[in-house]
Order: C-alpha cells, then sequence, then structure tokens
C-alpha cells in the first residue's frame, strides 16, 4: 500500500467488535432526537425512538436527564414505550412538560396536545384537534399554550374541519384537483386545502381561541413545527411562513408578527431579501433575529443572520457576511448569537458576539438541538461516522457526554477505522472526502471499492450515523467506503456548492474518477472491484457515470435523476432551470447536455434501480425509465420498487429489504469475499 494512505488524518479510530454490523443491528439503535432543557439547567427532557420491526413502527419516547456535573441519576422515562410522544415543552416553572402524543383517530393516528407534571402522574390532554397538533409552546404565564394545528381552508373552524374531515373519510371519490403551481410536495397532494394555524389554549379548561383565523399560507411545506416564537411577555408571536407570489411567479417566505391581544398580522421581513423565516425573539426582548436568502433559483444560497428592531422598525444586519451558513440560532444574554452551521461536513456551534466574527464552541461530527442553560452551560446531540447519536453537555470549556442510550445495542459490534483526506478535483479545487474501512480487515492488499455519492446536488456526505446510507454498514461486508464531497456540495462556502448549477454531470463526474484514481495509486482500492451507489442526484451520479464509464462493475441508483426533462414533473420546480440547464421549451440543447437518458447508449454497468411510489421529489418515472433502457439494452439490472415510500425509505421493514437488495447486488460484482474474480459485466 503506497505511504501516502498512511498520511490521511485519522477522523475516528477503528472500534474492536466480534463481528460486523448488520441491517438489523442498525434499526436496533435507539435514535436519539432533540433535548429541551427545564429552566433551571438541572434537567432536560430528550426524545428517544425505538423500533418493533414487526410492527414495522418506530416510537418516540421521552426521557427525563441529569445534567448533575457528578452522581447523576440514570435517566428516566416520562412516556410509555406503547404511546409515540414528541416535541416536549418545559413549562416556565420547569413542573410540568406539553408535548404531542399521537392517538388513533378513525383510520390515522394524529397527535394531540398533552400536559403531564415532572414529578410523576399520568398526562392528560388539553384539547383534540380534528387534523391533529404538530407544536406546541408555552406561554410565559404558565397556564396557557400556543398550539399548531391544521385547519381546512373552506372550512376554517374546529367544527367545520372535523365535519369536513369525517365527510372525506366517508367519500369514495378521492379525486385531486387543482389550479395551484405548487400541488403536491415530497409524499403528498396539497389540494386537500390543509393551512396552519396557531391557537391560544387555556390549560386548565381546554378552551381555545384561533390566532390566525385567516392564515391561507403555509409555515412549511416539509415540517411546519419550530416555525413560530412567542415574546418575553407573550404579547406577541413571530412566525414564517411561505406564499405564491402572483407578480414574480415565485413562492416566497417572509417574516410576521401577530399582536396575540388583536389579532394584527405585520409582515417585517423580507425587504431587501428574497426570503425570509426561523424567526426567534431575543433574551432582552429587543429584537427578532431571523434568517434571509437571496438568490431565487438557488435552494443553497447561504443563510445570513439580520436582527428586526422592534423599536425603531430597522432590519439590522447580525451575520451576513461569512462564508457559511446558519442552520439555527438563538440570542445571548449579552446580545451575541449562539448558532450552528455547517462547515468541512461537519456541523459544529459557534458563538458570534456583538460585532464579532464566529467562534467555534464544539465540534467534533454531527451536533444537533443545542440548548442554552440558565447557568451558562449548553446542551447539545452529537453523531459522527461512528458514533450514533448521543447527549452531551458544555461545561467550563470542556464537552461531557450524558446519555448512553445506544450503547447496549452496539456491544461486541466493530466498526472500521474513518480517514479524512483532501485532493484535487475535476475542476482544480480542493476536494475533501471521508473513507471507511471495512472492520477487521487486513488492509495490505487492496480492497474492493464502493463510492457513496450524496444527494442534492447540495447536500454533504457528513460526519454522521445516517440511518439510511450508514457507511460503516456499507463498510461491514468487507467494502473500502469512499463518500467524496463533491463539488456543488454545501458546508465549503457559496461558490463551491454554486459552481455546478446547469452543470451537474461536470465537476462531480470528474471529481468522483479523480477520488477513485486516489484511491487505487495508495493501494487501497481494488481497481477491478468497484461499484457506485447513491440516492437522489446521487443516483443521477451513478446513472451518469455509468455513461460516461465502464469502469465499475456495478451501480446502485436509489431515486436518481435520469431524465432532466421529466423533472419539470417534480413537486417544485422553481430554480429548476437553473440547476439542470435550461427549459425544455428554451434550452433542450443544454438541459440534454447532462442528461442521462441523451447518453444511454453508453451504459454497460449493472444496475440497481430503486424507487418509491410515493416519490414526488423525484418522479417513479425516473426510476422506472432506467431500469427499462437498462433492460432493452440487454445490461443486468435489477428494479426495487417500494409502493408505500417516498424519496426516502422510512419503515423498518422495507429498509432492510433495501439493504439486503443492496448488499447482495454489491456482493455479486465486487466479490467481497476476494476468490479473486468479480461478477461477470454485460458486453
Amino acid at each position: 500500500m503506497s505511504g501516502a494512505w498512511k498520511d490521511w488524518t485519522v477522523v475516528h479510530a477503528a472500534r474492536d467488535g466480534e463481528r460486523a454490523m448488520t441491517a438489523e443491528d442498525l434499526w436496533g439503535v435507539p435514535r436519539v432526537g432533540g433535548v429541551e432543557p427545564t429552566p433551571d439547567g438541572q434537567h432536560a427532557i430528550c426524545v428517544v425512538t425505538t423500533y418493533d420491526v414487526e410492527a414495522n413502527e418506530g416510537t418516540p419516547r421521552l426521557w427525563l436527564l441529569d445534567l448533575a456535573r457528578e452522581g447523576a441519576a440514570a435517566p428516566r422515562p416520562l412516556t410509555s414505550s406503547k404511546t409515540s410522544s414528541s416535541r416536549p415543552a418545559v413549562a416556565p416553572d420547569g413542573t410540568r412538560v406539553a408535548f404531542l402524543r399521537q392517538e388513533k383517530s378513525g383510520e390515522k393516528k394524529r397527535s394531540q396536545v398533552h400536559v403531564m407534571r415532572l414529578d410523576g402522574g399520568e398526562a392528560e390532554r388539553v384539547i383534540e384537534m380534528p387534523l391533529g397538533a404538530f407544536d406546541v409552546k408555552w406561554m410565559p404565564d404558565g397556564e396557557r399554550l400556543v398550539v399548531g394545528a391544521m385547519l381546512y381552508r373552506a372550512s376554517p373552524t374546529v367544527e367545520a374541519t372535523a365535519a369536513e374531515r369525517d365527510r372525506r373519510d366517508e367519500d369514495p371519490v378521492k379525486a385531486h384537483v387543482s389550479e395551484d403551481h405548487v400541488f403536491r410536495f415530497w409524499d403528498r397532494w396539497l389540494t386537500g386545502g390543509e393551512r396552519p394555524h396557531l391557537f391560544l389554549v387555556d390549560v386548565a379548561t381546554g378552551a381555545a381561541r384561533d390566532l390566525t383565523p385567516d392564515q391561507d399560507e403555509f409555515f412549511s411545506f416539509m415540517e411546519p413545527a419550530g416555525s413560530f416564537d412567542i415574546d418575553l411577555d407573550g404579547s406577541e408571536i413571530a412566525y414564517s411562513s411561505i406564499r405564491w407570489d402572483d407578480d414574480e411567479r415565485r413562492l416566497r417566505s417572509a417574516v410576521y408578527v401577530l399582536d396575540v391581544a388583536t389579532g394584527e398580522r405585520t409582515r417585517i421581513a423580507p425587504v431587501d431579501q428574497w426570503s425570509a423565516g426561523t424567526p426567534r425573539y431575543s433574551r432582552c426582548g429587543s429584537r427578532i433575529l431571523f434568517g434571509a436568502t437571496y438568490e431565487r433559483d438557488f435552494y443553497a444560497d447561504r443563510t445570513r443572520l439580520f436582527a428586526h428592531d422592534r423599536g425603531t422598525g430597522e432590519q439590522l444586519p447580525v451575520l451576513t457576511d461569512w462564508e457559511h451558513s446558519p442552520e439555527w440560532w438563538d440570542s445571548e444574554e449579552d446580545g451575541g448569537v449562539l448558532l450552528l452551521a455547517g462547515r468541512a461536513a461537519r456541523t459544529e456551534l459557534f458563538r458570534c458576539a456583538v460585532d464579532d466574527a464566529p467562534e467555534r464552541v464544539a465540534g467534533g461530527g454531527t451536533i444537533g438541538s443545542p440548548r442554552r442553560m440558565a447557568d451558562g452551560r449548553v446542551v447539545f446531540t452529537r453523531q459522527s461516522l461512528s458514533e450514533p447519536c448521543e447527549v452531551f453537555v458544555i461545561e467550563d470549556g470542556a464537552v461531557r457526554r450524558v446519555t448512553r442510550f445506544t450503547d447496549e445495542s452496539l456491544a461486541g459490534i466493530a466498526f472500521g477505522e474513518v480517514r479524512e483526506t483532501t485532493f484535487e478535483g475535476g475542476g482544480g479545487e480542493a476536494v475533501q472526502m471521508f473513507v471507511v474501512l471495512p472492520p477487521n480487515t487486513d488492509t495490505s492488499r487492496p480492497l474492493p471499492l464502493l463510492q457513496v455519492v450524496h444527494g442534492g446536488p447540495h447536500g454533504t456526505s457528513a460526519d454522521s450515523f445516517h440511518p439510511r446510507w450508514n457507511a460503516q454498514l456499507f463498510a461491514a461486508p468487507g467494502y473500502v467506503v469512499a463518500t467524496p464531497n463533491f463539488q456543488g456540495s454545501t458546508t465549503w462556502g457559496q461558490d463551491f456548492a454554486r459552481c455546478i448549477q446547469g452543470r451537474w454531470g461536470d465537476r462531480p463526474f470528474g471529481d468522483v474518477m479523480a477520488a477513485t484514481d486516489l484511491l487505487i495509486d495508495a493501494g487501497l482500492a481494488d481497481a477491478s472491484r468497484m461499484g457506485i451507489a447513491g440516492g437522489s442526484c446521487g443516483g443521477y451520479l451513478s446513472a451518469w457515470v455509468t455513461t460516461q464509464t465502464d469502469r465499475f462493475a456495478c451501480a446502485v441508483n436509489h431515486a436518481g435523476v435520469f431524465d432532466t426533462q421529466g423533472m419539470f414533473a417534480s413537486d417544485v420546480i422553481q430554480g429548476r432551470h437553473v440547476s439542470l440547464g435550461g427549459r425544455p421549451w428554451e434550452d433542450a440543447e443544454n438541459l440534454d447536455r447532462w442528461n442521462p437518458l441523451r447518453q444511454a447508449a453508453g451504459m454497460k454497468t449493472p444496475m440497481l434501480v430503486i424507487h418509491g411510489e410515493r416519490d414526488y421529489r423525484v418522479p417513479v418515472t425516473q426510476g422506472l425509465l432506467c431500469y427499462s433502457i437498462l433492460r432493452d439494452r440487454g445490461v443486468s439490472a435489477r428494479l426495487v420498487h417500494f409502493p408505500d415510500e417516498n424519496h426516502w425509505v422510512l419503515k423498518p421493514r422495507n429498509s432492510l429489504v433495501w439493504y439486503r437488495e443492496v448488499h447482495d447486488w454489491l456482493a455479486r460484482f465486487l466479490d467481497a469475499a476476494g476468490d479473486g474474480h468479480a461478477g461477470e459485466r454485460d458486453a
């Protein structure tokens, strides 16, 4: 093996174990989610989801954590393992927690608001919403809640929506009718008229007042929770929503403030920005922080932070020239800002003092759900390529692990070493890559290689324990797994992400091939036993690469773009003409330049094609087209179609099938057992 490989940075050491991980093991690992501290900072509540593969579902559960520096008690479950509980919000006095619990409602499960004491007792439902609730927060008085729930646009009261829901459930006709520009999103149709409303609910009586009776916009197409914040005295609510701009013929997002007493709504942003969202009140109460973007046709445009001065109405820049893009933010007592941002394939915690550049507070993987506590400590979650998510706390400048929910499930399982390198990509840019070695394997000779390319394309192969594209699980059978963050990836600045607009197959292809050559030259990868796999834009790259070269023995194309023109049937087509290179009726030639369909004559590589019927982001016809053309050309191909999955495969038993199919396909052509020959490729 080349000495160059030994010089690469070891990010995570190998972990000894009796055996390698399986897909069943992965689904046995508890998934630690959001964390909410109590007002005194002595405890926190976190959400932990465990999965019953036989029942084919997961159950999120609330746990109470002791954050004491020494002598902390073990975590204590607050909710039953028989019911799904999520979105915890601790009361201002720290005695109770409000949360969402799933309840059976007809043929569906809907989340309803419950409240329970932290010192024991049963949870009590506060109010029942006909379509369920999606978010809950306490008012500062500790006697009322603000609850987010959907109502039908044409039946905008609780009673009318309940009646309309029952009518629709009984109606055998399920037709979708629309004149809207965006009429479906991800895996659901938007033609039902559901719109988010905010309700002010009395905890003692359950009496509710609709604060947004005329609401006709979406908070978010994907996840409406987290879209609003409450003023320190409870007199005002700030929230963000999405609307269709008839003049611009585009979607825009804006921030509004709502007077709780009068119901009067005022838009505060955008002013010069194209889109704005995620408002958060400052701890002094004088400002509202929000994020804004400028480039209307570039969804990965970096976020800039602004503050709305509630006294003057001015929009003040807080963090607008930073090369990285904040993902979460909250104010500090001294006027500074605590924030999360992606940098070099990690999500790190930063603090931005007033009129100063951000400084890193914590890193080392992927951080999530940070919360500043009353004593100045910060509690958060963290994960990496070799560590599932757990809860940590920063105290006295050091990071301390608080929970060990995942230890038992991974006992005796070996993980491979993770290294990192930077190399020259196809356009001369520096490109980063993680490499995960197979566990308990001799690396003194070349091994089968699996290139795993991420989707987006403006995304990241991150230092995280991915549940669907888990690098350790891919490496487990004996493969070297490489995850190059090709040009177009995020967390390396705006220019690096933007440079592939209209040219998806250009520099990313060069980067993947340069990474492949690097691994071969280092003596790590066997050039005769290489595969490539990816989902979404990663699926596109898997297909595109096979139109340009037959160096890979096999490919896996999950939910991949195969016909760029056909992507104008996607759920949101705003900006598609920029990202893909043109519109079919204006610039078909350039649009087809990087279209795998038009290059299909070069495809010789056996390909596993996987797609979900409910995928509206990359419609299922993309996968069916790719598979049919491969078979028509006589190329070995296998189709796996999930009628009940979307762009992702989320159900445990479907996921086990997914991993089995992927691993069987790779073994068929890469010969991980090392007997000297790979599976035969088509001529």
